[in-house]
């Protein structure tokens, strides 16, 4: 698994069981969710509708008495809301500071308080960086991919869930903004040394191309922030018409649904992309018309594929464009909307499910792959590369 400071939400360790739903990005707590299409995900958060169904109107009503409540009697209303939403048994329910909510709004319009570098757990819980950001305070330390990240701010890191120490890194949205300092324990082979920076506002960069030197190219795509889905498109234009593309979605922790409708149209030609309901009403997701349908395309996954990246791939994988290789996905398929508290915090409740063209439900099974492989294995690639050149013998093929 590996996680990366630009998305991860900062939480408080009092939000207690609400730290189950930080991964790697704060994509995942709501926003495959609050970014349906027709709606504005920097919109002021309403209160729940009244049209809602019974059931669901009653979770918010509870979260709403339990954060009054606590502000009647001098207490945090952030703290009881997470006990109500804990306790209502929803999974991907999520509650937020007015401060929090800020920031995960400027998250997902590609802006971010961090250091600048992605890490992975190894199996043998050591946490490794993975890249460094050009420009980033990690960058500017010297930091480099491969690096061993052994402590923050003198806390032992070493067997930590990633998402955890992706957090400490990015600190507190409100005690530790951009410009406080942290202290990296780091080790490079047989050095070992501690390297103090300073957390920065910096952008994210989700979409990149590289072409390798046989000549496959791989669209590597980390979230769907704002604008990701025409940059995808963008990007799939200026290949080589007919030349095979590998879509790596490995890591891929969600967004915008809107921005991953907007990707899958560069692939298909129209149609449908996903159906989902909300207060128990039906609706559907539409590619827009004139995607390339012909170029020969593998899906590249894995367990870190989540949300809006898994209902992509539903996508693709239902309507037979594209080779999903690699394991199965996270399973994240549910829908959240915003509604604001008493004392200005932000609840995210869950509200209704996604589905693939073909009515698969996502959440709690994910995606499986048409050829499962090791998704960590450089050996992967080569395994996409023989797929395309089948792939694109089959597309010559007369009829």
């Amino acid at each position: 698994m590996s996680g990366r400071d630009l998305f991860c939400q900062p939480r408080r360790a009092r939000h207690g069981a609400a730290l189950t739903l930080v991964f790697a990005s704060v994509l995942v707590a709501g926003a495959a969710t609050g970014s349906l299409p027709g709606a504005d995900r920097k919109s002021e958060p309403g209160t729940a509708r009244s049209a809602a169904p019974a059931g669901q109107q009653a979770r918010h009503d509870d979260v709403a008495r339990a954060a009054a409540e606590a502000m009647a009697d001098g207490k945090s209303p952030v703290e009881a809301a997470e006990r109500a939403v804990s306790r209502s048994g929803d999974r991907w329910g999520a509650i937020y500071s007015q401060g929090e909510y800020e920031e995960l709004e400027d998250a997902l319009d590609g802006r971010y308080t961090g250091v600048g570098l992605s890490a992975r757990r190894e199996r043998d819980g050591r946490i490794e960086v993975t890249g460094v950001r050009s420009g980033s305070p990690a960058a500017d330390a010297g930091i480099r991919e491969g690096d061993r990240l052994r402590s923050v701010d003198g806390e032992r890191v070493d067997g930590r869930p990633v998402t955890e120490v992706v957090s400490i890194l990015r600190g507190d949205a409100e005690a530790e903004p951009a410009g406080t300092a942290v202290r990296l324990g780091l080790e490079r082979g047989t050095r070992a040394w501690t390297e103090t920076v300073r957390r920065a506002r910096l952008s994210t960069d989700p979409v990149t191309v590289r072409t390798l030197a046989d000549g496959l190219t791989v669209l590597k795509v980390t979230s769907f922030t704002k604008g990701v889905g025409e940059q995808v498109r963008e990007a799939a234009a200026r290949v080589p018409s007919g030349a095979g593309l590998v879509l790596d979605l490995r890591g891929n922790s969600g967004g915008l649904v809107a921005e991953a409708v907007t990707a899958a149209s560069a692939f298909l030609d129209g149609g449908l992309v996903a159906t989902y309901d909300v207060d128990g009403e039906q609706r559907a997701l539409h590619a827009e018309p004139g995607g390339d349908t012909t170029r020969p395309l593998v899906a590249l996954v894995d367990g870190g594929t989540m949300s809006a990246a898994e209902l992509l791939t539903g996508a693709l994988q239902d309507r037979g464009r594209a080779v999903v290789l690699g394991s199965r996905t996270f399973g994240k398929g549910s829908v959240q909307m915003p509604s604001r508290l008493p004392g200005g915090s932000v609840a995210e409740l869950t509200v209704g499910h996604y589905r693939t063209p073909s009515g698969r439900g996502v959440d709690g099974t994910g995606i499986t792959p048409d050829l499962e492989v090791d998704p960590a294995d450089p050996a992967a690639l080569e395994r996409a590369r023989t797929v395309l050149s089948g792939l694109g013998r089959e597309a010559n093929d007369p009829a």
